[in-house]
């Protein structure tokens, strides 16, 4: 699992039948050295700006109602930012 930030919406008027009902999100990556954005299918409700959990890989189809292939899905949305102290890194 990852932290990341929600940047956006994707709005998509034809998609796989099994991702109608799915809300898709812009996920920025944070605490990483990548720059990346991926695209989340989201279950929890998450907006613009919140911080939210990234997870990925089939174990996302246990959190699902039906079968999807969604290999990033929101699980979580974070209450408050984590403190990290990246001076105890090697």
């Amino acid at each position: 699992m990852i932290i990341g930030r929600v940047i956006g919406n994707v709005v998509s008027s034809r998609k796989y039948d099994t991702l109608q009902g799915y809300k898709l999100l812009l996920i920025r990556l944070q605490y990483t050295d990548k720059r990346e954005v991926i695209v989340a299918a989201d279950v929890m409700g998450a907006g613009i700006g919140q911080q939210v959990i990234v997870s990925f890989g089939e174990g996302n189809q246990y959190a699902l109602t039906k079968n999807a292939p969604i290999d990033a899905l929101v699980v979580g949305i974070v209450d408050n930012e984590p403190i990290i102290d990246l001076s105890e890194q090697p």
